[in-house]
């Protein structure tokens, strides 16, 4: 009776089909040629795979990829007539159906490998007779159009096997942490008999069934030939071991640097995040590994940073880039828990940099003018054009030594000295760093940090990276080279340099560097053996009436790498707001990180002078001085120069005068500066009277002084009024003029013209080398005063760990 049965129903079954043949052929089956979601891999700077990134769904392999083993196990319990029917099984069909009336209830099913393909890919999950209908249609199309080669590796790409496992790539992984091509016909027989109930089956809480099913799966591939008895028997006795972490392990490493890797593949080289997440791509990056673990190392460790509030943590963004290249070592864009292409702090944070602005566009500027790193700035009480900054400790130490100034992070100093060699100065210094500025940023506040914009900490790494590449800054980039999923490269990354300066000033500024690590405000940032430069940063909360701190910044350097990090409140507010300064938080993150980082690596020296060296060749050049002074004939010339030079000098030709000469084209752009009473006061009319006669006297005593001593450098070229000619044209009247001679010293002794005492005493190379600064100073720029106020920044503090 049951056969008859099963004649009949088979017989329906194939005129059914047959009835519906017409309407199989020219079935729309395109969606199954969408590109597989292939694991984008991030390779370290050495060539190893550092991460994966891929869609939350699936992820593909080839055919080729797929062991034996894995393709034989699901032949076996799915579809073992696979490769003989077109699409139907009908003979599968008969026999299921007459097992499951055999049974009183569903014990097998009849869908091919096909069939369920069509299922999970080109249909809806709704159960009605139209769908089945439409599923056998539709897999007969598909085998019309694919071989059975590419049937079963779109299949074992697209099916389900629980725990998030889309495909068996990423079932591999998550079960057993093995990469697909190596596991054995025990794990792979485990795999298959998941599909059939993921949950049900699932070997993390249901172990028990899911061996049961296991062991199934092995007995089918030993009855259909896959394995031999011996095979078999290995393979039952075997002990799954599973992988508890249940997760690709490499999936999702270093977050915040592949968040980086993925906004730089967009913006610079115009890919999209899907493609990204899908395409298979093989991204080289500069990252190094074990730096990038020891930032992350860092950010996990809660007691180096500032206690937070309730409803706020305190955050922080740092990051490592290699000076010489460009590469970007490590970053770490915040602290807790990670949100997939979130704010990243380490290179999209956009705030007030404070002192650490100082090295940039007011004390590298003021070398290449001309500055010694020894010379004495003011530093004392004084306005400019309203705005009127202020150390943090509220004293001044009148004139200080430029290294001091920087090593102590004294503002007045800085901003007196930027409005000395005017603002443009500092401005294009800043250009040169890659700061980016914008109209609002021409003020004297840029030289204590108050930028309009602000800066992210790779901004400042990248700034930074030229004192420890000579003078050099390598553009900062995190990607190497992209290449599709065949190994096409589509991406090269193209070295970009800029000369921002000297090697000599880069060395200067090195050493004083050197200095705030270790002596002045960044001595929170020393490393054991290590030479290390650098600046804190300090800003004070824009909120009246609360003396407390907006942001901590340290930026540091070693010969091999750059540091920069950033500690604050992402908002700052009366309630939010740190209580130290950067020197008892951002140096000690900083020196915790690079620390770790660099351990393993030999540690280096910049053989740079150390400021001791500087101060000796001064003291030196002070007592030369001097002795020259004692010879009454170079004295006298001295004093014919100045009698004759005082009553008409109105721009001394100094390198620092020179800079706002050349910037009378645009003279909105200089600052009002507080000029010395002298620059502005008319000439004696005794000494316009003497003029002519004192000049001729003057240049055949200069004549002389040149032939009797050939070791002393010549003196910076004289600019008067006068119009009288040089020495050459008047040597024919030397020995008429030598009898005046003796008479001309007398008269000028008697009329030797006030000292300004508001003068930097000379640096290394001034007045006596004649490669600097004239003696005179800063005098009033030409072209007008310029009435824009300057804007104040958001206070920098000055630095409240001021060295004491």
């Amino acid at each position: 009776m049951n056969q008859v049965l099963v004649l009949s129903f088979s017989t329906a079954v194939l005129a059914f089909l047959g009835f519906f043949h017409v309407y199989s052929e020219g079935a729309d089956v395109s969606a199954l040629n969408d590109n597989l979601n292939l694991s984008t891999i991030i390779y370290d700077h050495k060539g190893e795979v550092a991460s994966k990134i891929s869609s939350n769904k699936n992820e593909g392999v080839k055919i080729n990829e797929i062991p034996d083993d894995m393709k034989n196990a699901v032949i076996a319990i799915e579809d073992h007539r696979f490769y003989e029917h077109d699409g139907i099984d009908y003979l599968g069909i008969s026999r299921a159906f007459y097992k499951n009336i055999k049974a009183g209830g569903i014990v097998e099913g009849g869908s091919t490998i096909t069939q369920q393909l069509t299922k999970n890919t080109l249909l809806t999950s709704e159960k009605t007779y139209k769908r089945k209908i439409e599923e056998f249609f539709l897999a007969r199309e598909i085998e019309k159009q694919y071989s059975k080669d590419e049937i079963m590796q779109m299949y074992l790409n697209r099916i389900y096997f629980g725990n998030g496992s889309w495909g068996v790539k990423r079932a591999a992984m998550n079960y057993f942490g093995k990469e697909l091509k190596d596991i054995s016909a025990d794990e792979a027989a485990l795999l298959a008999g998941l599909i059939k109930a993921p949950s049900a089956l699932d070997p993390y809480n249901h172990y028990d069934a899911a061996i049961e099913r296991r062991n199934v799966v092995l007995q089918a591939m030993k009855t259909q030939g896959f394995l031999s008895e011996e095979e078999y028997q290995k393979a039952v006795e075997k002990k799954v071991v599973l992988n508890e972490g249940g997760r690709d392990p490499l999936r999702g490493k270093h977050p915040f640097y592949i968040d980086h890797v993925i906004e730089e593949a967009i913006s610079r080289y115009g890919l999209t995040q899907d493609e990204l997440l899908s395409g298979g791509y093989r991204i080289y990056t500069e990252m190094d590994v074990s730096m990038q673990t020891a930032m992350e190392d860092t950010y996990s460790k809660d007691e180096l940073f500032p206690k937070g509030t309730k409803d706020q943590n305190v955050q922080s963004g740092g990051v490592l880039v290699d000076p010489k290249t460009g590469g970007v070592r490590a970053i770490v864009g915040g602290r807790g828990e990670h949100v997939f292409r979130g704010f990243n702090r380490a290179t999209q944070l956009k705030t007030q940099p404070g002192s650490i602005m100082k090295p940039l566009v007011v004390y590298t500027p003021a070398l290449e003018e001309g500055w010694g790193v020894t010379e004495k700035l003011k530093d004392e009480e004084m306005e400019f054009n309203g705005y009127k900054p202020g150390n943090h400790s509220g004293t001044f130490k009148g004139d200080v030594p430029m290294h001091e100034a920087l090593k102590d992070s004294l503002n007045v100093p800085a901003v007196w000295l930027l409005n000395e060699m005017g603002i443009s100065k500092g401005l294009d210094a800043a250009k040169r760093f890659g700061i980016p500025l914008d109209e609002n940023d021409r003020n004297l506040a840029i030289a204590l940090g108050g930028l309009d914009k602000g800066v992210s900490p790779l901004n400042m790494a990248e700034a930074y990276s030229a004192f420890a590449n000579d003078g050099v800054r390598t553009e900062a980039h995190a990607i190497s080279r992209i290449e599709d999923s065949e190994g096409n490269k589509i991406v090269e990354w193209k070295e970009k340099k800029t000369k921002v300066t000297e090697k000599e000033i880069a060395d200067k500024m090195t050493s004083m560097l050197l200095e705030v690590v270790q002596e002045g405000t960044g001595r929170g940032a020393q490393i054991s053996g290590r030479e290390v430069a650098g600046k804190t940063g300090t800003t004070q909360v824009p909120v009246e009436g609360i003396k407390g701190v907006k942001d901590q910044w340290f930026v540091g350097y070693t010969p091999q790498l750059v540091g920069a990090v950033w500690v604050g409140y992402d908002q700052t507010d009366e309630k939010h707001y740190l209580t130290t300064t950067s020197s008892e938080g951002a140096a000690l993150v900083f020196k915790d990180f690079m620390g770790e980082a660099l351990k393993g690596t030999k540690p280096a020296s910049f053989n740079v002078k150390a400021i001791s060296e500087y101060e000796r060749e001064q003291k030196n050049k002070t007592k030369k001085a001097s002795a020259t002074k004692k010879d009454p004939v170079k004295n006298s010339i001295e004093r014919k120069e100045k009698v004759t030079e005082e009553p008409v000098k109105k721009k001394p030709q100094t390198k620092k005068a020179e800079a706002s000469e050349n910037s009378q084209t645009q003279p909105q752009s200089q600052p009002v500066k507080e000029q010395p009473a002298s620059s502005t006061s008319s000439p004696k009319p005794v000494q316009e009277k003497k003029e002519e006669k004192q000049k001729t006297e003057k240049n055949v005593s200069e004549e002389k002084k040149q032939e009797h001593k050939p070791e002393q450098a010549p003196a910076p070229k004289e600019k008067t009024n006068s119009g009288k000619p040089p020495v050459k044209e008047v040597e024919k009247e030397k020995e008429k003029e030598k009898e005046k001679e003796e008479q001309g010293n007398e008269n000028n002794q008697s009329q030797k013209p006030e000292e300004k005492s508001s003068e930097p005493a000379p640096e290394e190379g001034s007045q006596q080398g004649g490669d600097e600064k004239e003696e005179g100073g800063a005098t009033e720029e030409s072209g007008g005063e310029n009435t824009e106020e300057p804007q104040p920044p958001a206070e920098d503090t000055g630095e409240a760990e001021q060295a004491s």
